[in-house]
């Protein structure tokens, strides 16, 4: 069994969503979840994650689809970790953040979880003055790499693109996300701002914590 991510892009309207799902099952594959990310001016753009008995019927599926009417296929991604429930896993993200109890912990996890979350093939958290990656999850690009590719798309912002990056303000770390040939899009990306505010949350509650600790009142 093959599980794949499809994006498209189809009228708004009642019927269209069954219209899809027959095509898909027409090639013997089942739609497991939906999910909206736009519907706008008569259009929507939906998330459909498939299963497939082969992954070699992929080039028949997208042929199927094409068949409804105003129905344009956006992109085609392989899931690797399977089928996810994303409201569980921001709970399971948040969980493992706030059980770490060192700033390297804290760290590793984010590095891990985003990964995760976002379906990437790396993620690298850099500290950009120093040229250095704190943590990772897969094989990241050298830091000074991403630290130039990071200043030359701020010169040059575009949208999509198959690196992301947010600032951790309160680290002073930038948390950097690749996923060769999947675009990230707009959700993805406010995916990883709401990663980047959690983790910064919890090193105001480090912070707080070795502040008491270091009080002398404790040590009295």
């Amino acid at each position: 069994m093959a599980t794949f991510l499809v994006r498209i892009e189809l009228p708004d309207r009642p019927g269209a969503l069954g219209a899809v799902a027959s095509r898909v099952g027409a090639v013997r594959g089942d739609v497991v979840s939906i999910e909206i990310i736009r519907r706008q001016d008569g259009r929507a753009l939906d998330e459909f994650i498939v299963e497939l008995p082969d992954a070699e019927l992929v080039p028949l599926l997208l042929v199927e689809i094409a068949e409804v009417d105003g129905v344009s296929v956006e992109a085609v991604h392989p899931v690797a970790a399977g089928i996810t429930d994303q409201r569980l896993d921001a709970y399971d993200t948040a969980a493992a953040i706030l059980e770490e109890r060192t700033t390297h912990g804290v760290l590793a996890a984010l590095a891990s979880r985003t990964c995760h979350e976002l379906d990437a093939s790396w993620v690298a958290i850099i500290d950009g003055e120093d040229h250095m990656v704190i943590a990772s999850s897969g094989h990241p690009p050298a830091a000074p790499w991403l630290s130039a590719h990071i200043r030359e798309s701020n010169r040059t912002p575009s949208e999509g693109g198959d690196i992301a990056w947010v600032h951790l303000a309160a680290w002073d770390l930038t948390l950097v996300v690749g996923r060769p040939t999947w675009p990230f899009g707009a959700r993805d990306r406010h995916r990883l701002t709401s990663l980047a505010r959690l983790a910064d949350a919890r090193w105001v509650d480090l912070s707080e914590r070795d502040a008491r600790l270091s009080h002398p009142s404790h040590t009295a």
